[in-house]
């Protein structure tokens, strides 16, 4: 059975003590996966996520010809182990006449990092996506492979998917990239960089400090591109919403809601949200900490749905990244907070989220697995949060309502709804697929 369009999340009432697991890291997973390729030899990937993102990625390099074998994890069961045999930055299949066709969905890490990549091969590629990802920027990769001499067509003539990329192989060169509205854009460029002999400099917004730059770097230097294994560390973001639902439900002589191997490397940003609990006055996103101010990747969408119980009124800032992603997130939170009775007031790229009583409403989505995976934390406080579309959590989370019902201490216990019927939803029924 799939997960039903409305969920409700019921209200945990009693005290929880769980160690939970998450998987794989969507951000390194597909780092590695670009890297993998493009290694002399064959790597393996262990603790690899598995999911609509990650899936995607790994389709694409075996339509462009790549051999990858995929292999069940048995300690997670969204993680893989995945074998790739690595061929120094050949591609083995490229379109001529007709482009070779890569569909993307809505994963802009698989947009933008195969922009890059197929540069390094001569060949003709087609890249599109869902309509979302259609609308998401990708002017500042464009502008820069093009300074690199290669022909980028955007066919709306806006410089955004679908767009065709006609590779030329390595063209030593110079090129200038701006991350200001998305540091993937400066990550592609660096883990092709090498093959291609490409000397890129990164301006704009947080250019020294974006967190999702360093992590490229630190993998690039880190990689085995000889061949070899290389482990892939849980995901700080999906981990977010079981620490804040810890933080959320209190007591903590009684419930303890603690992540399984919670990064220690430094690599993500999002390993910070421990220490933003309990809230801080402000909270940033981007970058490492600085004048006291936490600074939180993607899991600044937790803290921000966690804010209204918080007893002072909680100020989040430079929040513009956050409008060009999956959806509109800005006015998502802002939106569906309001609609649960919280106070939020949006002031330029900034919210600031008042103490309020909140209680239950129907949550749109988006189609943002974050919007959902968010909310659903706060049913576990609220009662009366309804989930639509609970199945869009397949792009980084596929099995995270299976790990909110697990019973302790590798779930939380917790009861999910049909919303239509009200009948109540098992393990199996949760999975998102």
């Amino acid at each position: 059975m799939s997960l039903p369009d409305l969920i409700e999340i019921i209200p945990l009432t009693q005290p929880v003590r769980a160690e939970i697991t998450v998987p794989g890291s969507k951000s390194i997973t597909n780092r590695a996966l670009i890297l993998a390729a493009l290694a002399h030899s064959e790597v393996t990937l262990r603790g690899a996520l598995w999911s609509e993102d990650t899936q995607i990625m790994v389709d694409c390099l075996q339509r462009l010809g790549f051999e990858v074998h995929v292999a069940d994890d048995p300690a997670e069961i969204c993680n893989r182990t995945i074998t790739i045999c690595g061929l120094g930055g050949k591609i083995p299949k490229a379109g001529a006449a007709a482009p070779l066709e890569l569909f993307v969905g809505n994963a802009g890490t698989a947009a933008r990092f195969l922009a890059a990549f197929l540069c390094l091969w001569q060949g003709t590629y087609r890249l599109s996506g869902v309509p979302r990802m259609h609308e998401r920027p990708q002017a500042a990769l464009f502008k820069a492979l093009r300074e690199l001499g290669y022909h980028i067509e955007s066919e709306a003539g806006i410089d955004k998917l679908p767009a065709r990329i006609y590779g030329t192989g390595p063209r030593p060169g110079k090129c200038q990239v701006s991350i200001a509205s998305s540091s993937q854009f400066a990550s592609a460029l660096l883990l092709s960089a090498g093959f291609g002999r490409w000397q890129v400099t990164i301006v704009g917004e947080n250019a020294d400090e974006s967190p999702y730059v360093a992590m490229t770097a630190k993998l690039i230097e880190s990689f085995p591109n000889q061949g070899g294994t290389f482990q892939i560390e849980p995901d700080a973001s999906s981990g977010s919403y079981f620490w804040g639902a810890g933080d959320l439900l209190g007591n903590k002589e009684a419930s303890s809601i603690t992540v399984s191997d919670w990064p220690t490397s430094g690599w993500q940003v999002d390993t910070e949200f421990v220490r933003a609990l309990p809230l801080p006055p402000v909270i940033a996103r981007g970058g490492p900490l600085d004048s006291g101010v936490i600074k939180l990747g993607d899991s600044i969408m937790t803290a921000i749905v966690l804010a209204p119980f918080s007893s002072r009124p909680i100020l989040f800032t430079d929040l513009g990244r956050l409008r060009v992603q999956e959806c509109e997130r800005v006015v998502a939170l802002q939106t569906e907070l309001t609609k649960c009775g919280a106070k939020v007031i949006e002031a330029g790229d900034t919210l600031t989220v008042h103490p309020s009583t909140l209680h239950g409403a129907e949550i749109e989505t988006y189609h943002d697995h974050r919007m959902a995976m968010c909310f659903a934390i706060l049913g576990l406080k609220v009662s009366g949060i309804k989930i639509k579309n609970p199945a869009c959590v397949k792009k980084t989370f596929p099995n995270f309502f299976q790990k909110l019902v697990a019973q302790p201490p590798h779930g939380l216990g917790a009861t999910i709804l049909d919303a239509q019927t009200g009948a109540k939803l098992a393990h199996n029924d949760l999975f998102a697929d």
